[in-house]
């Protein structure tokens, strides 16, 4: 029997064959790591930079006020495959958070990638752009025959009363959310803690600060790189003034010093890293430039 949703996935499909959604293939990737796009999002420059004066922007180079403007930033979802495992990092946002969000059902498609073959998804945290995507618009799983994989303190921290006493109302639907999905993948899902190995050559570190729980993950191999999530979420404002508070941070001073530690590393290493927010498909290298970072993006 072919269901309701069957047939929009299918017409979905057919529509998406067109659409240039794949930001790195796995020729240009040695380790076997693209991105596919699911979208942007539309946010205010007085909510991602509370703090920032007019001198402090025009120093990243944004010509704009406190008070007024948008950011649209990218959201890239990582896909990394080895050893038979199709393996996203996050889900994206589904239909249900921004209309400029939840495209990644088309640009899996378009990929040719069929949903049932995800074999394991990876969350960074639990935002709603990162996770509202594992439902479909019945409440169904978009990935069926997938396992789950997110740190035991994101997923304790969500389900607690914290979580609502420490956020702001208006993301009170956040925590909502969250719980929703959790509710959906409890039987699927497995917690690690940093260090683990979520998956065979996947390891998982710490990365706190934007949410309590928010992870980055190395992926070793022929050449090794790191998911970083939400904690670099911006060129150039991450890289050129990464001790700004970033109003997406829950905790902005150590959302601060996560980013600093990550950016010193991933610079002194060469380490070719993955940035959900960052332009371009989000694959790239940081470099040091004077005092400050940029980041540099693969041709």
């Amino acid at each position: 029997m072919i269901t309701r949703r069957e047939v929009i996935l299918g017409a979905a499909a057919c529509g998406a064959a067109s659409l240039a959604t794949t930001r790195r293939t796995q020729a240009a990737a040695p380790s076997l790591l693209e991105t596919l796009s699911d979208g942007h999002l539309v946010l205010p420059v007085a909510f991602l930079l509370p703090k920032a004066t007019p001198d402090d922007l025009r120093a990243v180079g944004l010509e704009l006020e406190t008070n007024t403007g948008s950011l649209a930033p990218d959201c890239n979802v990582t896909l990394h495959r080895s050893d038979g495992r199709l393996v996203l990092f996050d889900a994206g946002s589904g239909s249900n958070f921004l209309p400029t969000a939840g495209k990644l059902p088309d640009s899996l498609a378009a990929a040719g990638i069929d949903l049932a073959d995800v074999t394991d998804v990876v969350f960074t945290h639990a935002h709603p752009d990162h996770i509202w995507g594992v439902l479909d618009d019945f409440d169904e799983l978009l990935f069926p025959q997938a396992r789950y994989h997110i740190s035991e303190a994101e997923w304790e921290y969500w389900i607690s009363e914290a979580a609502l006493s420490d956020l702001p109302e208006e993301r009170h639907s956040f925590v909502a959310g969250a719980r929703k999905r959790f509710a959906a993948i409890e039987e699927r899902v497995v917690r690690f803690r940093s260090g683990d190995e979520v998956l065979p050559g996947i390891e998982a570190v710490s990365a706190a600060g934007h949410t309590p729980g928010h992870t980055a993950f190395v992926v070793h191999g022929e050449e090794a790189a790191m998911i970083v999530g939400d904690a670099i979420s911006n060129d150039p404002v991450s890289f050129v003034r990464p001790d700004l508070h970033w109003g997406a941070d829950q905790d902005p001073d150590k959302g601060a010093a996560t980013r600093g530690a990550l950016l010193d590393r991933l610079a002194g290493d060469r380490l070719r890293f993955v940035g959900f927010h960052l332009p371009a498909g989000g694959i790239g290298r940081v470099e040091r430039s004077a005092n400050t970072y940029r980041f540099v993006a693969e041709a």
